[in-house]
């Protein structure tokens, strides 16, 4: 994750984001609290104006928006965030996500269709997730300290959990499942290593290591 802090102004504010990396302090705990109440306020009404904008965007300035999505790694980045943000906010709830994927995949192909092909069409959504568990991260952590190799996701699954600190480890031997459908690719591993401010240095098509 690479913020930059001080592009313009969107659903947060410079300060904002300085607040959520940590980077602006606030000398009181009310201060803090109004901060985060700001921010929570920013994204309900960001997620309310997706409405407007799904309905009264030109579609001019919707293609200039997603112009550059085959080519802008951060921006793609952002898009994937967005759906997870999404995904887990949902989940937490006890709110099926499938419930939000398939109306909205179906109104738009619908729409499409009647727009660009003067045509009505069936649409059939279908979205499965299996969740396969291999490794508690304790035991993922206990393999770090000793050395041996974790993958990227069982690294990326470490910071996420918070609980673990990569950092002070000398370093993180990666190894990379080739035959994996799991989206890792050296963009990713690049993004981990700018995450924990660390190097990377790629050994072999199947092993790479990160100098924290």
């Amino acid at each position: 994750m690479k913020i930059d802090i001080d592009r313009q102004r969107g659903m947060l504010t410079p300060a904002d984001r300085a607040f959520l990396l940590g980077e602006r302090e606030m000398s009181h705990d009310q201060s803090r609290r109004n901060a985060e109440a700001r921010i929570r306020q920013r994204v309900t009404d960001t997620v309310l104006d997706f409405d407007l904008l799904l309905h009264t965007l030109s579609d001019k300035d919707r293609a200039q928006v997603f112009d550059d999505v085959h080519t802008d790694d951060a921006f793609l980045d952002a898009l994937k965030a967005m759906i997870a943000f999404t995904y887990i906010g949902t989940k937490e709830q006890g709110f099926a996500f499938e419930d939000l994927l398939v109306p909205a995949v179906r109104a738009s192909e619908e729409a499409m269709a009647a727009k660009q092909a003067g045509t009505n069409v069936s649409v059939e959504v279908t979205f499965d997730v299996e969740t396969t568990v291999e490794d508690t991260l304790e035991g993922v952590a206990a393999r770090l300290a000793s050395g041996e190799p974790i993958t990227p996701r069982e690294l990326f699954s470490l910071i996420m959990q918070g609980g673990h600190d990569p950092t002070r480890y000398d370093e993180i031997v990666l190894h990379r499942r080739l035959e994996a459908d799991d989206g890792v690719d050296d963009a990713f591993l690049e993004r981990l290593a700018s995450y924990l401010e660390a190097d990377l240095e790629h050994e072999s098509e199947t092993r790479a290591v990160i100098y924290p």
